[in-house]
């Protein structure tokens, strides 16, 4: 997670926070824990079918969980599908006992099927709108009614993606996260009257389980015609190589502490004036010329 001095720029206030198992939902969880948040976390901890990589396990929240605390915060975690309402007002329950708020909403949660327009299923095509997209309407819907009941305003944070401006191959993912960007804007207009602030982030590459595994190494092996990587070190190798020619600054993809970092700025009061904003954290990604 990397290290740095906390100073307590969200003390006091409470993060609701999916996709927390791993990752960049874990990275941010623990950086918000560490400048003072309680953290409401939720995951779904098992695979999906039409997803193009492993997801977290249990084992892999009761790790976040751990770290949250060693970092000085409190955390309720629960296991539960952002597809649900059901399920998510279950945690959220759970979260407003024991903490009595929500000021801070981090819709991280996501899945990608990783196929061409030609091979994707319409299943499939659909499966990821509803994690990604309908997931992410799921999850802030219940927190902005309580914000706005509370009257203490509050800051949603909605990761997106580069791909929103730079297409690659994955229609499904794509269609999502740009429809992220459009969805936001809309709800910072329609909330801005009740000082909650609505923003996106859009990631480049990032280094987490989501790439770092067996099952998307044997994608990379496919789509580079190569044989399968002897290693796991093997295949980051690729992979840096691959993709640092995408991005403006010299390096293949960032650390998840670098989402995180533009996470805790949003869900802080430093940017108490900053709402329908597109943030990219991403080595120029997005935006670099052919």
């Amino acid at each position: 997670m990397g290290s740095t001095v906390a100073t307590g720029r969200v003390a006091g206030k409470v993060a609701f926070i999916t996709g927390a198992a791993r990752g960049q939902g874990r990275s941010h969880a623990v950086k918000l824990a560490s400048e003072g948040a309680d953290i409401i976390a939720l995951d779904i901890c098992e695979d999906l079918p039409f997803a193009h990589s492993p997801h977290a396990t249990w084992a892999d929240m009761e790790e976040t969980v751990r770290l949250v605390e060693a970092a000085g915060g409190r955390i309720v975690a629960r296991k539960a599908d952002v597809r649900s309402r059901e399920q998510i007002d279950a945690v959220l329950a759970e979260g407003l006992e024991a903490f009595g708020k929500i000021d801070v909403v981090i819709a991280n949660a996501a899945a990608i099927a990783y196929k061409n327009v030609l091979d994707i299923t319409v299943e499939e095509f659909e499966a990821t709108l509803d994690v990604n997209l309908h997931g992410v309407f799921n999850t802030v819907q219940t927190p902005v009614r309580h914000m706005i009941e509370r009257n203490e305003g509050g800051s949603i944070i909605l990761i997106s993606s580069g791909v929103a401006y730079r297409a690659t191959p994955s229609p499904d993912y794509s269609a999502a996260k740009t429809a992220l960007i459009t969805f936001a804007r809309a709800l910072a207009n329609e909330l801005g009257p009740n000082r909650i602030r609505v923003n996106t982030i859009e990631p480049g590459y990032v280094l987490t389980p989501a790439l770092d595994n067996d099952k998307y190494g044997e994608r990379t092996a496919e789509l580079l015609g190569r044989e399968p990587f002897a290693s796991r070190e093997e295949h980051r190798a690729a992979m840096w190589d691959q993709f640092k020619p995408r991005n403006m600054l010299p390096v293949g993809w960032v650390e998840p502490e670098a989402i995180s970092n533009a996470v805790l700025w949003l869900a802080s009061d430093e940017s108490r004036y900053v709402t329908a904003e597109e943030l990219k954290v991403d080595a120029g990604f997005a935006d670099k010329s052919a």
